[in-house]
């Protein structure tokens, strides 16, 4: 899938758009400059064609010079990532020397750019945007990216750049991607699993650079291990080495079949950890959470139970997880992550005989049916697994369209129950019999 990412500098309106464009209130939105301190990732569609989302995000006020040094490597970053990009700029503010500083960096690479005049909700300001012709764009676009006007136009030439979808490689290995935060422990894991210093480790976030394929035979299940540290260089502060994972993460996560997902114990389940979770989850892939440096925790039975509760409770409503509490360091419980790797895999490949289904689930939905809704009762007649890659579901019924979300997610948890998709996202649709 492609990468898109919007760049520019602070209070422009990248995290209006970035909302608008994913369909959902997920990255913070104020007037002050710099409040978007994590990197924020979504995936969007336009005409048939999806691609994943990136908002750059400012930066912390400071100095010019500290303000410069830092969106040149942004800028860096998402041009190496990403497959286009959408430079946003404010005809409030007008030119400045910060969007500048950013068309020069973009010159230098040969990515698709679209530059975007925003706040333009007048003809007015239609006209003030002219000046943006000087950044030296033989066309900009002029948008309001809080109430949407002008963003038809620029998606229909996005996606019109963004490359064809390859046929992905059919490879006889399933792949399990090893991922999280920056210096979790994702290729000392894999060292250890394999047994040889496969990949370089240093204290030291960012010495993996690409994320890479082994090939690895455990409990007489053969598969590829992808290490997806994916940071570029030492010298990179905190917030680029975030942004930096989360791209290469992205690519990863979308190609693999099981995501492990690595977090340090000392770190928690924290929000850049739950936006890598939530990432798996929309892709449709298995999940397996690995709590490392366990080692360094203080531990009783009591301290596993409520840190896994913690876990779940930011998992919710998918808390149908298995932990995996580990250490590297000391080789604690790293093959049960393996061996419940490759569970959650058979699981999410599982494929239930439309008999069974109707045989387990129509007697439960019988008793439980759904509650009626303006006046209107729900029947549900027949059901059966649809053919893709993850368990998904289609529930026939004479009335679909009055199935309402806590329903769906009763029936959704009367499948995990009744046929085992720990680990594994299940999707139900209800369809008109």
């Amino acid at each position: 899938m492609s990468i898109v990412a919007i760049v520019g500098r602070p209070n422009v309106g990248k995290s209006t758009l970035f909302n608008r464009l994913i369909q959902r209130r997920e990255a913070i939105v104020d007037a002050v400059s710099g409040v978007t301190r994590d990197r924020h990732y979504g995936k969007s569609d336009w005409n048939g064609k999806e691609f994943s989302l990136i908002d750059t995000g400012g930066y912390v006020l400071g100095s010019d010079d500290i303000f410069e040094s830092e969106i040149d490597k942004q800028v860096e970053l998402a041009i190496e990532e990403a497959d286009a990009i959408i430079f946003m700029t404010d005809v409030v503010s007008g030119v400045t020397g910060m969007d500048e500083v950013v068309t020069n960096l973009l010159r230098k690479s040969s990515k698709p750019v679209f530059l975007v005049v925003n706040k333009v909700d007048s003809s007015k300001r239609t006209d003030d945007a002219v000046e943006f012709y000087s950044l030296g764009y033989e066309k900009y676009y002029t948008l309001s990216s809080i109430n949407g006007s002008g963003t038809g136009d620029l998606l229909d030439d996005l996606v019109k750049v963004l490359p064809e979808e390859e046929e992905e490689e059919v490879t006889e290995l399933p792949r399990f991607a090893v991922v999280g935060r920056p210096n979790a422990g994702k290729s000392s894991f894999i060292n250890a699993l394999v047994g040889e210093d496969r990949y370089i480790v240093t204290d030291i976030a960012g010495t993996t650079r690409d994320s890479m394929d082994t090939p690895y035979n455990r409990f007489g299940f053969e598969f590829n291990l992808v290490d997806t540290a994916g940071i570029r260089k030492k010298g990179k502060v905190k917030e680029d080495l975030e942004f930096y994972s989360v791209m290469r993460s992205i690519r990863a996560i979308e190609h693999c079949d099981v995501m492990l997902l690595v977090l340090d114990a000392t770190r928690g389940f924290d929000g850049q950890v739950q936006n890598i979770f939530w990432l798996a989850h929309k892709n449709n892939k298995g999940v397996v959470i690995l709590v490392n440096k366990w080692d360094l925790v203080e531990k009783d039975h009591k301290s596993v139970k409520e840190y896994e509760r913690v876990i779940r409770e930011q998992c919710e409503p998918f808390t149908d997880v298995p932990v995996v509490f580990i250490s590297v360091l000391t080789k604690q419980r790293i093959f049960k992550a393996i061996e419940t790797a490759v569970e959650v895999f058979k699981r999410r490949s599982n494929r239930i005989k439309t008999s069974v289904l109707n045989d387990t689930l129509l007697p439960l939905i019988e008793a439980y049916p759904p509650p009626a809704y303006k006046g209107k009762y729900v029947k549900i007649k027949y059901i059966t697994q649809i053919p893709t890659a993850y368990p998904s579901f289609a529930f026939f019924a004479n009335l679909p369209q009055y199935v309402r979300d806590p329903y769906k997610r009763f029936i959704e948890n009367k499948l995990r129950e009744k046929f085992d998709f720990n680990g594994v996202p299940v999707t139900v649709y209800f369809r008109k019999k």
